[in-house]
């Protein structure tokens, strides 16, 4: 079963997309420090809507809106 990045949602198949590289970490490399700690919730949220933006081409208050539901059904953030 693929575990998913409880901050952000991402799925994390191999160890080097969970944080810090290790495979028991719940969060992604994308939500976490260089070693593993999870980032605050502003800086998990900032990159979440600049992937929705860049990766996605959703205007920022469409990204905001969608970061915000991802975020609030999210373990890390309820």
């Amino acid at each position: 079963m693929v575990k998913k990045c409880e901050s952000c949602g991402m799925p994390m198949e191999e160890a080097s997309q969970h944080g810090g590289g290790d495979i028991n970490n719940l969060y992604c490399v994308h939500c976490t420090t260089p070693t593993g700690k999870l980032k605050s919730r502003s800086e998990v949220q900032e990159g979440m809507i600049q992937f929705y933006m860049d990766a996605m081409k959703k205007p920022r208050e469409e990204a905001e809106k969608v970061v915000d539901e991802v975020m609030s059904t999210a373990p890390a953030w309820r």
